[in-house]
């Protein structure tokens, strides 16, 4: 895993295949890693070298020695570009990655060929500010039990179809009560989420976007997905059924499907 002066930071990225490059952001509190197991093969098999990020705050990446923004996570998706000298590229981001990537596409278009939005929202309605400030309240109190937060992980981000086969969902709590982050290590990243309405900012954006919802998502709820494609000039949006927030992980192959159909040669 690579490390790079980036920003002020020391930043983590991995990079896998050959071709134009595609770096892939992620969201609140997840490693670079999550692409690894469904869309780096998918970009692989099309033909794309990927760069996945460990944002801000995720080790091997440092947090910095002070308080963060997302002006400052863009930066850094810029900073790595440029230090590959991979611009102009395509990018992708997910969730608190689809925000960082909207002001990426803001600040320096001129590194971006073609974006892609997951699951990403314009602005903070009041269900993602009442869950945020739970978020908050829990790492400033302390972790939940394993076992515990594997099921409110479950809940909050998988969809009925996933929940309902008890095969996969016994999987997916086993991963969760494996892998779950610690809220205080990432609280920094949680208040990231509470911005302001940037969709008559998004208006701006010049750089072409495809926008991707899930039918199922109760954290970017479609509605709020829908948003940012009607904001962003000419940006189509695509919205999968049968997926919760995790859909890239549910439902990969629609999502790849809707990634690699989006993206064009040159």
């Amino acid at each position: 895993m690579p490390v790079v002066p980036v920003n002020g930071i020391r930043l983590s990225y991995d990079d896998y295949g050959s071709g134009e490059p595609v770096v892939m952001v992620t969201g609140t509190a997840a490693p670079g890693r999550i692409w690894r197991t469904h869309q780096v093969p998918a970009l692989k098999a099309a033909g794309y070298r990927v760069l996945t990020v460990d944002n801000r705050g995720i080790p091997p990446t440092d947090a910095g020695p002070q308080a963060y923004t997302l002006d400052d996570m863009a930066a850094d998706v810029a900073g790595l570009i440029e230090h590959l000298g991979a611009s102009p590229c395509r990018v992708v981001g997910f969730s608190l990655g689809g925000i960082i990537v909207a002001e990426l596409l803001l600040a320096r278009p001129e590194l971006v060929r073609q974006a892609v939005l997951i699951a990403s929202c314009g602005r903070a309605d009041a269900l993602i500010a009442a869950m945020t400030a739970a978020d908050l309240a829990l790492a400033d109190s302390g972790a939940l039990p394993p076992a515990y937060a594997a099921y409110a992980q479950a809940i909050q981000n998988l969809s009925p179809e996933t929940l309902n086969d008890e095969e996969r969902l016994k999987d997916w709590l086993a991963v969760f009560e494996l892998s779950g982050a610690d809220p205080g290590a990432v609280r920094a990243q949680l208040g990231l989420q509470l911005i302001g309405n940037r969709l008559p900012a998004y208006r701006r954006i010049g750089v072409p976007c495809h926008v991707i919802g899930f039918a199922d998502d109760l954290v970017a709820r479609p509605y709020l997905v829908r948003e940012v494609a009607a904001a962003i000039p000419g940006a189509g949006y695509t919205e999968i059924s049968g997926c919760g927030h995790f859909g890239c992980l549910e439902k990969p192959d629609a999502v790849n499907a809707a990634i690699t159909g989006f993206f064009t040669p040159g």
